[in-house]
């Protein structure tokens, strides 16, 4: 396949893209247009929780798509009631409702929550959020996120929310009033930097909430659906939220979310919540195939010895060249470099040959690791070979 760069200028520029085509993509590994393989860890940014093109998923689809696509969402369909019942089978939600993309399903999540105010707090609807978090790109979502710079891009801003400090309780108590009506926050910051909510704060925040009769949110957009060691990450801190979002990992690959929420909290009405592709029976019947998969009973320790052992390596590698460790979630990670070279190791590392190697820098200093949850511990050994090599190079560059 020939790659004319002017066959992009049909696209509107978002963000600055290499001069490579994907074609082709299985597993850990992705194919450009030229035949080169790479080694993704970044995997959609953890949305192919299976790698690219799983079986299951493609089985999913092409046996669905034979039988129904979209009916609409004011009717029932039978996989959208399956994979609701597997969700609240496994978790401690009583309701589902699904959607495309985690900016909805969190957009959701806030309108619940502000419509619980209205019936139960005497109108209260602000929402406390963290400095550093992503909740997603719609207005409202840019609004709650706690992303440096974000204040002020599209500004005004959406009102109604207040920012607090991850791991800091005396900080969310300070922002709670008679207006504050739920605490949202990722268990852990993947954008932020892979910034992990502790035990012990996401202990306390449910205790705090409780205490002052507000809803706890979680967006386990990037950290549910086995991410971090478990099917949800708020079950890490032995806890139960009032409302969680997912999406990512949900679909493996194609756009679903889900808000989740206790039977109390569940107070739509008619025409407060829907949208045209909302729980139609194609994505919902590759949730739910993805879903069985992660149930199966090898699945999630597999998950675990991963996530151990892929610490463990990037650990060693920090050690070998003098870095600043590594932090993280099951297998969501980051290696703290110390330096700000991580967008410069990121292009290296795609540019190698014969393999490339696909990482991801949310900060200068970073690199997040983000792999399928049935990565290899000899993917992993690739990974860590190929990058320590990279290291090598640029500290030997430093010093000339």
């Amino acid at each position: 396949m020939e790659f004319n760069l002017a066959d992009t200028d049909a696209l509107m520029f978002i963000t600055a893209r290499p001069e490579i085509v994907f074609t082709e993509g299985h597993g850990m590994w992705l194919s450009d247009h030229n035949g080169k393989k790479y080694l993704d860890f970044m995997q959609g940014w953890a949305v192919n929780c299976l790698g690219h093109s799983p079986q299951c998923v493609v089985d999913a689809l092409t046996e669905q798509a034979k039988k129904l696509i979209n009916p609409s969402p004011a009717f029932y369909n039978q996989p959208m009631l399956e994979f609701a019942n597997l969700l609240v089978e496994n978790s401690c939600f009583d309701k589902v409702f699904f959607a495309n993309s985690g900016a909805e399903a969190n957009e959701g999540a806030v309108k619940l929550a502000r419509k619980w105010g209205q019936l139960n707090k005497n109108g209260a609807f602000e929402i406390i959020t963290f400095d550093h978090g992503f909740h997603g790109r719609t207005l409202a979502m840019m609004s709650a996120s706690g992303k440096p710079g974000w204040d002020t891009i599209f500004a005004p801003q959406v009102s109604g929310f207040v920012k607090a400090e991850l791991n800091d309780i005396a900080s969310v108590e300070q922002c709670i009033t008679a207006n504050t009506v739920a605490v949202m926050l990722e268990p852990v910051q993947g954008e932020g930097g892979v910034l992990p909510a502790s035990r012990e704060f996401m202990q306390a925040l449910r205790a705090l909430t409780e205490k002052h009769q507000i809803l706890l949110i979680v967006d386990e957009v990037q950290t549910g659906i086995g991410r971090c060691g478990e099917l949800f990450a708020y079950q890490l801190a032995q806890i139960e939220p009032d409302i969680m979002t997912l999406a990512k990992g949900i679909g493996a690959g194609v756009p679903l979310s889900a808000l989740l929420c206790r039977a109390e909290v569940a107070c739509f009405v008619p025409g407060d919540q829907g949208g045209t592709y909302c729980g139609n029976p194609l994505m919902t019947a590759v949730g739910a195939a993805v879903f069985k998969e992660l149930l199966r009973p090898e699945f999630m320790p597999s998950v675990r010895e991963k996530s151990a052992y892929l610490s463990q390596q990037l650990q060693a590698l920090s050690d070998r060249f003098g870095l600043q460790g590594e932090r993280g979630e099951g297998l969501l990670r980051a290696l703290k470099l110390g330096t700000p070279i991580g967008s410069k190791i990121v292009e290296a590392a795609r540019n190698l040959e014969p393999v490339g190697l696909l990482l991801n820098s949310p900060k200068p200093d970073l690199l997040r690791f983000m792999p399928a949850l049935n990565v290899t511990n000899a993917e992993i050994d690739q990974m860590i070979n190929l990058l320590a090599g990279l290291i090598q190079v640029e500290m030997i560059e430093a010093t000339e």
